[in-house]
């Protein structure tokens, strides 16, 4: 049930941190301790799967030059953005686009493992405990497995309350190889949008390659209903063939699955005095788009730089209260058809430079900055959602 260097005489193992989960989150936070050379904590990570190997791809933006260079699969500081209308090709100086597997993430997370002398507890984790001093983790059938003083838990969850929008954002990528110069190395695609559009959403496709013979081609959809595996496949032979890819002569060498929530309902970052939530469950998943990796970068580096200095690992929220106010509100006009997906992000990246936009989707701008954003929208559209988002809010706080 336990793993470590050396054998430990009992449950519950006594820590100064827990990590419930051991995935995503989880290992950009034993990373980030390691980057920011914390000593003597005593940490146990928890949960029945040791993360190994390629799972996922975290596609991502922001300045190079930083601790994620030497595990990044590839990088572009040029990016496509395709709708039926044309192709408009976006320099993104001085930021970069860059593409990072799990693969080098589990290993550094191993790495800082050992080096922290961490206790890895290969078992399920049930309920928690906070006394408020400290935290009891138990397994599903009651039993004590750690008693920590602080623990971050990465479990997913579902919403405190139901969001007046619920979309997902859901996807299948194939891993393609081929046998001869086939994708263009200097440039990512960042998404495109001649893929046929389904009539409660936006759907999108996007190419990362990795080099000229090996490439991560995805098909995405943003809405309220997934998709059955003929369907995943073929939308993604559908954009294969706008892309004038001939997958006979390709190999598929690995898939690539995901679901992730698109919703205006909160998430508890903090349920107790000392538990505190990553990741999805710790609201780092934008709502307006699913994107979650650089919320949870964020968050490892904060909770790494408090424990450093002595205090309580609670990093700050994910996202400004306005940018979830205006996802709420994007997503209701998305949902209720007030405005096309392709007509919103297409205006969005027309009318603003694109490091304001993807500044703006990682949640980083500055109010001005969001004015501007808020411009390039659909004004009457827009202003409709508003005031429904405001009616919803007020029968919601009536409701309750």
């Amino acid at each position: 049930m336990w793993q470590r260097g050396r054998m430990h005489p009992s449950f519950p193992v006594d820590a100064d941190l827990a990590l419930v989960g051991g995935g995503g989150a989880a290992s950009l936070v034993l990373a980030a301790l390691d980057r920011h050379d914390v000593t003597g904590l005593r940490v146990a990570v928890v949960d029945p799967v040791h993360k190994r190997g390629q799972d996922r791809t975290w596609a991502f933006w922001g300045l190079p030059g930083d601790d994620l260079d030497p595990m990044l699969s590839a990088s572009w500081s040029q990016v496509d953005v395709v709708t039926p209308a044309g192709r408009r090709v976006l320099t993104l100086d001085p930021l970069r686009y860059a593409m990072l597997r799990s693969a080098p993430v589990y290993d550094r997370a191993a790495a800082a493992e050992r080096r922290l002398d961490a206790v890895r507890i290969s078992a399920p984790a049930g309920e928690l405990h906070d006394d408020g001093e400290r935290v009891t983790v138990r397994d599903p059938d009651g039993r004590d497995l750690v008693r920590a003083g602080w623990v971050l838990d990465s479990r997913p969850r579902r919403p405190r309350r139901p969001g007046r929008t619920s979309w997902l954002q859901h996807f299948r990528g194939w891993w393609l190889a081929a046998d001869r110069p086939t994708f263009d190395r200097q440039r990512a695609v960042l998404m495109d949008f001649r893929t046929p559009q389904p009539d409660r959403g936006v759907s999108f496709g996007y190419v990362l390659p990795v080099d000229d013979r090996f490439a991560l081609v995805e098909y995405t959809e943003f809405g309220p209903q997934l998709l059955d595996d003929a369907g995943y496949d073929a939308a993604l032979r559908g954009y294969a063939g706008l892309l004038g890819l001939d997958l006979t002569a390709l190999r598929v060498r690995e898939v690539e699955d995901g679901v992730i929530p698109m919703t205006d309902g909160p998430f508890d970052s903090r349920p107790s005095p000392r538990v505190v939530r990553l990741g999805t469950a710790g609201g780092a998943t934008r709502p307006s788009t699913g994107f979650t990796f650089s919320a949870m970068l964020r968050q490892a580096d904060q909770v790494a730089r408090a424990l450093a200095a002595g205090r309580p690992p609670v990093p700050a929220p994910a996202y400004p209260g306005r940018h979830l106010w205006m996802d709420a509100v994007a997503l209701r006009a998305l949902d209720r058809g007030h405005v096309g997906g392709v007509e919103f992000f297409e205006r969005l990246f027309d009318r603003n430079p694109p490091e304001r936009v993807l500044r703006f989707l990682d949640g980083v701008t500055s109010p001005v900055e969001d004015l501007a954003v808020m411009r390039s929208s659909p004004l009457l559209p827009m202003t409709g959602a508003v005031l429904g988002d405001a009616a919803g809010r007020l029968r919601a706080r009536l409701r309750r």
